[in-house]
């Protein structure tokens, strides 16, 4: 087989894969939206159910979070939800942040809010282990990053997921706090088109990824696996994975549109590259770990998660890598054929799809739509920059790949985080800092 014919095939394969999964993605999102909307009705009616409020722990991580703690904390407590606790685990902060949360809670003694300092950088997993093991008596837990906030019915929707007595864990639906930047925009058309795919896996039973932002569980599923793993880079995939290990459909993981979270977009190129490639590298390492999932045929799992999607998160990565190819055998082909149909082909399908998981989104406001739909058409374009750092944050993985193939442990310590910070619509204005700083004139 010569290169021009190995390249028309790839081609080929390369754009029906992508096209299939976009119609599947489609479909898929719509039978989604169909049963949440006989979800609620069937949640809300009769009226005259007396609802029960089982006891939730919100868990905080935090290491030099002083940006945004507060504005987190603000947004929990907008929470109507009448039975939870919160707790902030402070790993050995070097900033203000241990003393704005002391500050947050001597201000606010009506709040249940319990604050543990920790003296050495550990990383996130064990932060959340040693509250886990030593504190956490509730039902269930939900792990909320200090740099995200939470929609004042989060935590009631969330709970009603559980009503499933074979759920296990629910993922929050994410978003991206805009912060009017090429890059920020980028990332949320990219959440957005993320989180409407979760709706298929979920429909079809065959999510393996839990993220850590406002994730929920049931705390004695899991202390059945042993907490948070620290050996790898993302210890929520690491948590996802272990849990769905016992059988995903008795310990189904789904994901719920209507519980809303939103947090901090990267600032900068090298900070998008490092969390991309901090994702990927981790999910390699907990593919390999539970390598006996992929392609397994068992009663006790879908088979739809062992003979589809873990399979094809290896294969979506490994297709990463011949992108640059298949680009340049388009670039050719438009112009030695002298047609840009092709171009123009895939632009419009692409478009016309971000298009329509922006307008089927639940919880944007009309002004927020009407604005972000001025940059869907820039938007294909935009995305060629997430393609490179994708690409390079795969290649990267390749070349470690003796580390993962041997399976070496990854540091788990905290890297200080850059948070932007700032006022999100509905979050009341912060008060501690200001007392804070009131306090240093």
């Amino acid at each position: 087989m010569d290169l021009s014919t190995f390249l028309f095939y790839l081609f080929t394969a390369t754009s029906v894969i992508y096209i299939s999964h976009l119609g599947f993605y489609l479909m898929g999102a719509s039978l989604y939206d169909m049963w949440q909307a006989r979800r609620r009705a069937k949640r809300y009616l009769p009226r005259g159910i007396i609802r029960i409020h089982p006891r939730i722990t919100i868990l905080v991580p935090a290491h030099n979070e002083e940006k945004v703690i507060e504005r987190c904390l603000q947004s929990i407590y907008t929470n109507a939800y009448p039975n939870f606790e919160v707790m902030v685990v402070n790993d050995a902060s070097t900033d203000a942040t241990k003393h704005i949360v002391n500050l947050y809670a001597k201000l606010h003694p009506e709040y249940n809010l319990r604050v543990i300092h920790r003296h050495r950088n550990t990383g996130k997993g064990a932060a959340l282990n040693y509250a886990l093991n030593r504190y956490v008596k509730s039902k269930f837990v939900m792990m909320l990053d200090a740099d995200s906030v939470l929609a004042s019915d989060a935590i009631e929707r969330a709970i009603s997921y559980f009503s499933d007595q074979t759920v296990v864990g629910v993922a929050a639906n994410v978003q991206i706090i805009n912060k009017h930047t090429t890059l920020s925009i980028l990332q949320k058309f990219e959440h957005m088109i993320g989180y409407r795919a979760k709706k298929t896996y979920s429909l079809t039973n065959c999510e393996f990824v839990i993220g850590g932002v406002a994730s929920t569980y049931r705390t004695k599923a899991i202390r059945s696996v042993g907490f948070y793993d620290t050996d790898t880079m993302t210890e929520d995939i690491s948590l996802s994975m272990k849990l769905i290990s016992k059988g995903n459909k008795a310990n189904r993981l789904v994901y719920a549109a209507d519980v809303m979270a939103m947090t901090e977009p990267v600032e900068d190129v090298r900070s998008l590259f490092r969390q991309r490639y901090r994702w990927k590298y981790g999910s390699f390492q907990n593919i390999l770990k539970h390598n006996q999932l992929v392609g397994r045929n068992d009663s006790l799992y879908s088979s739809m998660l062992t003979i589809y999607r873990l399979p094809m998160a290896i294969v979506s990565e490994i297709l990463l890598l011949f992108l640059p190819f298949t680009w340049a055998y388009a670039v050719y082909l438009m112009i030695a054929q002298n047609n840009l149909l092709l171009l123009f082909g895939t632009y419009i399908t692409v478009t016309a799809y971000m298009f329509l998981t922006l307008w089927y989104d639940e919880h944007l406001r009309l002004r927020e739509r009407l604005y972000l739909t001025l940059y869907v058409p820039l938007a294909y374009f935009i995305f060629y920059i997430m393609d490179v750092i994708q690409i390079l944050a795969v290649t990267l993985c390749v070349i470690r790949a003796n580390h993962l193939m041997r399976r070496r442990q990854s540091s788990s310590a905290w890297r200080s985080p850059t948070r932007i910070g700032g006022q999100v619509i509905g979050i009341p204005a912060r008060d501690t800092v200001n007392v804070l700083e009131k306090s240093h004139e």
